[in-house]
């Protein structure tokens, strides 16, 4: 069934500039998305370069797909980072997509596409098998409880490759974190691994259906080789922050 949306009923985000960087908010207080003016495909927030940890576990990715376009800095960094990977991006805010071009987020083309779609329809119709899915969707209110709920990390195992990876960023401040952690973790039958953040803002819940986690930690999880030195650098701190959380014991 085609979905309508009626802009009107979505908050319409701004644009903060700066003589480094542009910024995407739906209030002041929050910053949403941040791209480096000099450096468009670049992560300047660490948790999406934590969120980019999936490829610790899940080197080669053939099909990613992202619940929660925002800026675009996650897809922007997969599509020239990972071009062997096709991405879908589900974002359900009109006025988000509007804004794809002030953040160079590519045109749709056969290997990227966004679609206007509730992110928790997509995955429960399962129109793809991805090997990645990423759950980054937030709005004025914090995270939708559409995208938190028991039946929608259920839904996104069941969307997920047998050897997929689930990367979900949730508040490490908010009252329910404990609650979703412990939902994914009823989904993939406690095959998570929650990292946090340096200063304490986010959770990055890796869920994987299969024994990914199994795997790399026989192989010590190391630094993918098919990813080039660019991105290399750029996720370094983030790998060893992973390694690191993990080997203190984080649950797995």
């Amino acid at each position: 069934m085609p979905e309508t949306f009626d802009p009107a009923d979505y908050v319409k985000p701004f644009v903060y500039e700066t003589l480094t960087s542009k910024a995407l908010h739906f209030s002041i207080s929050a910053i949403q998305s941040r791209m480096k003016l000099r450096d468009p495909y670049a992560l300047d927030l660490e948790y999406t370069r934590t969120m980019m940890g999936f490829l610790l576990f899940h080197p080669a990715p053939r099909q990613i797909v992202m619940i929660g376009l925002g800026g675009g800095s996650l897809a922007k960094f997969c599509h020239h980072h990972l071009p062997k990977a096709s991405i879908q991006v589900a974002e359900i805010n009109p006025h988000v997509i509007a804004l794809r071009d002030e953040f160079h987020v590519p045109a749709d083309d056969e290997r990227f596409r966004v679609i206007r779609t509730d992110g928790a329809q997509f995955v429960r119709h399962r129109v793809t098998r991805p090997d990645v899915l990423m759950v980054d969707g937030f709005d004025t209110d914090g995270q939708p409880s559409r995208l938190c709920s028991q039946r929608f990390y259920d839904d996104c195992h069941e969307m997920l490759q047998p050897d997929g990876i689930l990367v979900v960023n949730l508040h490490y401040g908010h009252r329910m974190r404990d609650a979703y952690v412990e939902r994914i973790r009823r989904s993939f039958d406690d095959a998570v691994l929650v990292v946090d953040d340096g200063d304490l803002s986010n959770s990055i819940v890796f869920a994987c259906k299969g024994h990914a986690l199994d795997q790399a930690r026989a192989s010590k999880a190391a630094r993918p080789t098919s990813l080039d030195p660019a991105a290399c650098d750029q996720l370094a701190d983030a790998f060893a922050m992973i390694k690191q959380q993990w080997k203190a014991g984080q649950p797995a």
